[in-house]
């Protein structure tokens, strides 16, 4: 039987792959320095432009950090992703889809079978301080501090009846204290959080770092799709058709992803925050994935931590670049996911394909590729359009394009909006809905009087499929179909 999945096992698999994988023992400082370099290598996505996609890369040698390294990247990329999950990368929203469908949930394993817990570190010893055993990064000079950007955190409601996993934005603010954002409205994490405020408890968690991609990607799931009581971890183990492995923390009542790199066990203390750049007085928080430096929160949640624990063999610290191409495969396949989970069943049949491109982060833009079988299915592309935008409320913009369009090609969505789309009918704005409050764009500065207040967005829907009754006009030039091309290239 082989080994089960986890981080080190999916980079193993990376090393074979050409051009996907690269590792160095060139000491690097984690302090901007890491992302600054993996910027120019393989950030993509929405990050400062000189970037590329590129591989994925692990540092062996972290300044400070002896004995640990810092991986990087490992879903910078789209079709890595679908290495990784051995699956078209095409049709990877519909894989995601299925997983949440037939579930796969996880088993609890001991301690002696968890990697993760072979050393342990109590906050209760003299010399604790989880600035010197997590060789956090900052993606710039002006970050607020340290952050854990590939946490997933693992909680569960007061009476342990349901449990839930997401991915937060938490900095290292002191040797046993986490500030951590959970955004208001939809996370269950915080709704179990404000279960333990109503009984005047902390909330055991578990950060766990250093995971096989699945179980990252799985994580992002947000209602409808997964509502409250659906534990995406589940989907984790559906992709994979191996159950995650848990097991009981050793300093909190919540159970840790047995096979991660790192562990931090805490609480979330009740009815207390603090500013999330106290240390720094920026102003700012992290680079965020539109593209945009975050404002550092007055009010974050305290995390107090209660452990830390981490696998002997030099532990893996995973991180990202937030407005990097990792995002939009951890946000955008399963928003994708759930977009053809929800048309589907409204329009069965007529959304054929959905892309959330990195132009959007993976959260803010969706292309969706429609299929006209009559005359009865005109209009039926706006419709499927509205219904994305009134369940996802993140997502601001969303282009139509017939089936002969690649959704993955940009040129290709790009030249739909200019031969088969004309501004003056095609351009559907929906005004003062609820959007995403990173977007700098959605501040009643900006549009007074439409944005009230921030988090405010025009939602806009660019029809660039051609009139059912007009097809014969819009056919693209036919080309030859020549079966063994590629022997040209021998």
């Amino acid at each position: 039987m082989s080994e089960p999945y986890d981080l080190r096992k999916v980079l193993e698999e990376l090393k074979e792959l050409p051009g996907q994988y690269h590792e160095t023992d060139i000491e690097i400082d984690p302090q901007a320095e890491l992302s600054g370099v993996y910027r120019y290598i393989g950030a993509g996505g929405t990050v400062k432009r000189p970037t590329q996609e590129g591989p994925a890369m692990t540092f062996n040698t972290i300044k400070g950090f002896p004995g640990t390294r810092v991986s990087i990247g490992t879903m910078a990329s789209r079709k890595r992703v679908g290495e990784i999950l051995h699956h078209d990368y095409r049709t990877l929203g519909k894989l995601l889809q299925q997983s949440v469908e037939h579930p796969v949930k996880p088993v609890e394993v001991t301690q002696a079978e968890a990697p993760v817990q072979e050393v342990i570190h109590l906050a209760s010893e003299a010399d604790f301080d989880i600035r010197k055993l997590l060789p956090a990064p900052t993606n710039t000079e002006e970050d607020a501090g340290p952050y854990i950007t590939m946490g997933v955190v693992l909680g569960s409601d007061p009476e342990k009846t349901m449990s839930d996993v997401t991915i937060h934005r938490m900095v290292l603010e002191d040797k046993d204290t986490i500030g951590m954002y959970i955004m208001p409205g939809g996370r269950h994490i915080g709704h179990f959080h404000k279960q333990f405020e109503a009984l005047n408890k902390p909330m055991p968690i578990t950060i766990n770092i250093g995971l096989d991609p699945a179980i990252a990607i799985g994580t992002t799931f947000e209602p409808p799709t997964t509502p409250l009581g659906y534990n995406e971890l589940w989907v984790a183990g559906a992709l994979r058709q191996e159950p995650v492995q848990l097991v009981p923390g050793v300093a909190v009542d919540e159970l840790a992803i047995a096979r991660a790199e790192f562990v931090i066990e805490a609480e979330i203390l009740p009815h207390e925050t603090m500013q999330e750049d106290i240390n720094t007085h920026t102003g700012k928080a992290m680079p965020e994935f539109p593209g945009y430096t975050g404002d550092a929160n007055p009010a974050v949640n305290v995390v107090k931590v209660k452990a830390v624990t981490h696998r002997f063999d030099r532990p893996i610290m995973q991180t990202t670049i937030g407005p990097s191409e990792e995002h939009v495969s951890m946000a955008g396949i399963p928003t994708e996911a759930s977009i053809l989970g929800l048309v589907d069943k409204a329009i069965p049949g007529k959304v054929l394909n959905v892309y959330n491109p990195p132009a959007g982060g993976g959260k803010l833009m969706t292309i969706m590729q429609i299929h006209k079988e009559t005359e009865a299915d005109e209009g039926i592309q706006r419709q499927a359009a509205i219904l994305a935008l009134s369940a996802f409320k993140e997502l601001k913009t969303v282009i139509l394009v017939d089936e002969d369009v690649d959704i993955f090609d940009m040129n290709d969505v790009m030249w739909t909006l200019n031969t088969r789309f004309q501004g003056d009918k095609d351009v559907i704005v929906l005004p003062g809905m609820r959007n995403h409050p990173l977007d700098p764009s959605e501040l009643p500065a900006y549009n007074p009087g439409v944005i009230r207040y921030r988090g405010m967005s025009a939602k806009t829907i660019l029809d660039g499929t051609v009139p059912f009754d007009m097809k014969e006009h819009f056919v693209r030039a036919q080309f030859k179909e020549v079966s063994d091309w590629q022997k040209y290239l021998d």
